[in-house]
């Protein structure tokens, strides 16, 4: 897939989109409301006042520069929602990454993408397992999607060769786990490196399910090949359901704490895999050919402002407990683009928190 060149006014998205408290489901309705990141920025401070808050300040245009400095010497290079060659699947999410960092060649769209994550301190069965999963997915003809971790994540990546993706938690720089960084650099230059962090970001806890959600959106189906009850794996299985991905996993023995989650996956309704052959049967039917962005999302819309007691009406129905903004709107009887301004405002504001699965909260 050809490059795409940046937009012309890449210099204030990426300020936009660095400024603390817009997140991507904010940034694409301040560019579907004012048209462009300039306005946006200008219109920051007036949508926090309004909200109850104070916005905090845009992004420094000196760090700002210096990133895309640092991002061109790694030879890597900035890929925005809306360009052609951002991946068509993973801007079908709501909450899709506004901008990518990225190293290497995007894989072509109609490659089947079939993402592998598992248990970090998986059993060598499982690993092996793995492994000849991910080699024979990629002779025939998929890429394998994975995200750069211990134990399935790295034996995944190996098994595929340059037929892979790796999704990182921190910054397109930063190697993690320090074992890894001569896979992840090989995958930068044979194969593709994504990181949603800026360059230089040091990897923490609560990166991993922004990464988990990526590695999910990019692919048509997920294989769990060994997860516990409670893993992060199981976390990014979740997120490729609610995307309507395909789900499987690889069945193990109840003996094994390791196997348990993958074995609940199945109870539930996940797909029981064994082969390569297994896996392309679910996602071969699921052709991204037929899956397009959006040709232009950040059309302006006509203006949807709130009035104080649209304000009042929503933040009553808002608490610390997650909700689904179709309820909120259902509730309120507001139109909904006045429910959604009333919403950006407040999160501007620093009083939401936005939840997976299109959910929000106050924040407590």
């Amino acid at each position: 897939m050809a490059d795409a060149d940046p937009p012309a006014d890449a210099f204030d998205r990426l300020r936009l989109i660095r400024t603390t408290g817009v997140g991507p489901v904010t940034y694409r309705q301040l560019l579907r409301r004012f048209g462009s990141a300039r306005a946006a920025l200008e219109a920051l401070p007036d949508l926090a006042k309004r909200g109850g808050g104070r916005a905090a300040a845009p992004a420094d245009p000196k760090v700002i520069a210096r990133e895309i400095e640092t991002v061109a010497s790694l030879g890597a290079r900035h890929l925005f929602l809306d360009d052609p060659a951002y991946p068509a699947l993973l801007a079908q999410l709501d909450d899709a990454p506004a901008v990518l960092t990225v190293r290497g060649a995007l894989p072509d769209a109609v490659r089947p993408a079939v993402a592998m994550v598992g248990a970090r301190n998986a059993s060598a069965a499982a690993c092996r397992f793995a492994r000849g999963l991910a080699h024979d997915l990629a002779a025939e003809g998929a890429t394998v999607i994975s995200g750069l971790a211990r134990g399935i994540d790295t034996a995944a990546h190996m098994g595929a060769g340059a037929a892979t993706v790796a999704v990182i938690a921190g910054g397109i720089d930063v190697a993690y786990p320090p074992e890894n960084a001569a896979l992840q650099e090989r995958i930068a230059q044979e194969a593709l490196l994504i990181a949603e962090m800026p360059p230089g970001t040091e990897p923490r806890a609560r990166h991993f399910p922004y990464r988990n959600r990526i590695i999910a959106g990019l692919a048509q189906g997920t294989v769990v090949v060994e997860a516990a009850p409670k893993s992060g794996s199981l976390i990014t299985a979740r997120l490729a359901n609610e995307a309507g991905r395909e789900v499987m996993a690889v069945p193990g023995s109840p003996l094994d704490p390791r196997a348990q989650g993958c074995n609940l996956l199945i109870r539930e309704g996940a797909t029981l895999i064994q082969t390569a052959a297994d896996v392309l049967e679910q996602v071969r039917p699921f052709d991204a050919r037929l899956v397009r962005a959006p040709v232009s999302p950040y059309e302006p819309q006509p203006p949807a402002d709130a009035d104080d007691a649209a304000r009042r009406v929503v933040t009553a129905l808002l608490g610390p407990v997650p909700v689904p903004v179709d309820e909120v709107i259902r509730q309120s009887a507001a139109p909904p683009a006045v429910v959604q301004m009333v919403l950006l405002e407040l999160e501007l504001a620093g009083r939401l928190e936005r939840h997976a699965g299109g959910r929000v909260s106050l924040v407590a």
